[in-house]
């Protein structure tokens, strides 16, 4: 690819990173399905719960991790919690989003500022990010439920990848 373009391997940071978080916290695996990238026409893929985190620097714009209440559910049924609330199902999208964090930072080193995770309302995560690139939504599967993950980043004009 060319121009401000992301490579695989940048968008695949993330997707590794929520996998780990179902691998390591649940004992079972996700599994990602076919990425495609949002056409301008379709709406944006929004769940009951999302977890962002903002990007600047080198990069711009967001991932966001969006999941259903019943997956959420499901997760924090397998590690023994006994609290159902929106509070627990927020904490689980926002350590997600934490954990996309520490692997950006990782790859990405300091081309990359990242925000602190926040957690969305529906409302909140209809408003458009900051970067203007279509997004990539990244479908994902963990038990019978589908989550999904949508990064919408672009490198600055200029700048090395």
């Amino acid at each position: 690819m060319s121009g401000n373009r992301l490579q695989v391997e940048d968008v695949k940071v993330f997707s590794d990173a929520a996998l780990g978080f179902f691998a390591q916290t649940t004992g079972h695996q996700a599994a990602v399905r076919t990425a495609y990238l949002l056409d301008g026409a379709e709406p944006m893929v929004w769940n009951d719960f999302q977890g962002r985190i903002e990007l600047a620097g080198r990069y711009r714009g967001s991932v966001t991790f969006s999941a259903p209440r019943g997956l959420l559910t499901h997760v924090l049924l397998s590690i023994g919690e006994s609290d159902y609330t929106d509070a627990s199902h927020r904490d689980i999208v926002g350590e997600i989003a934490n954990q996309m964090s520490g692997q950006a930072r990782r790859h990405f080193g300091d081309a990359l500022d990242i925000s602190p995770p926040r957690v969305l309302s529906p409302d909140d995560a209809a408003m458009p990010p900051a970067s203007g690139a279509a997004p990539f939504v990244i479908p994902m599967l963990w038990d019978r439920y589908e989550a999904h993950l949508v990064v919408q980043m672009e490198r600055e004009l200029g700048t090395p990848p």
